[in-house]
């Protein structure tokens, strides 16, 4: 008689924020500090752009090769948002599958669907107070001030479907830093990690 693994899947910790709020920085410094930690993935997802120094680490790719990893089943979950697609490896799935926890940059709007998709959902939900993003986002000379306050002033609330840990990222980034590992120790149920001088 086959015996059935009752591991339960590691948690999908969801990043989520709105532009300029800091959450590229925040993940380059978690994915630094657990080097060395296999256990712990930190993915990288698929999107239909071209890679940017300025931006998250993803897969750049163009639609039709994302249509067509699509088409086999090479994502796990994919959705639309801002006119670009987006995916996640299947490959992440035999990570979660096997009681191991992973960090993904998400979306407030793939937040339902990631809800039904993964059973051991949690969102860290990285905020800044308004005047704070309008800042950083003309500090970036990408649109117009008209442009950046419609942008602050449609800030989608997260959708409660997974437990939520908020961090403020208004100040610096080196105080939001050590807030935002330990949100990921908590969710993931690893040991914290040390605290470096």
């Amino acid at each position: 008689m086959a015996t059935l693994d009752a591991r339960a899947p590691g948690p999908l910790i969801v990043v989520v924020g709105p532009s300029g709020v800091g959450k590229d920085s925040l993940l380059a410094a978690a994915r630094a500090a657990y080097a060395g930690r296999p256990e712990m993935l930190f993915v990288r997802r698929a999107i239909t752009r071209p890679a940017s120094g300025d931006a998250e680490d993803h897969l750049p790719m163009s639609a039709a090769d994302f249509e067509a990893t699509l088409a086999r089943g090479g994502f796990c979950l994919a959705w639309r948002a801002h006119g670009l697609a987006y995916g996640l490896p299947a490959a992440l799935r035999a990570h979660l599958d096997a009681g191991r926890p992973a960090v993904v940059n998400g979306s407030r709007r793939a937040l339902p669907e990631m809800a039904e998709c993964f059973e051991n959902l949690a969102i860290l939900s990285v905020t800044a107070r308004p005047e704070v993003l309008a800042a950083r986002l003309a500090g970036r000379g990408r649109e117009s001030a008209e442009e950046i306050a419609a942008r602050v002033a449609r800030a989608a609330p997260v959708p409660p479907v997974a437990p939520i840990r908020e961090i403020d990222n208004s100040g610096s980034l080196e105080a939001a830093v050590p807030r935002f590992i330990d949100a990921i120790a908590a969710f993931s149920g690893l040991e914290p990690l040390p605290r470096t001088a």
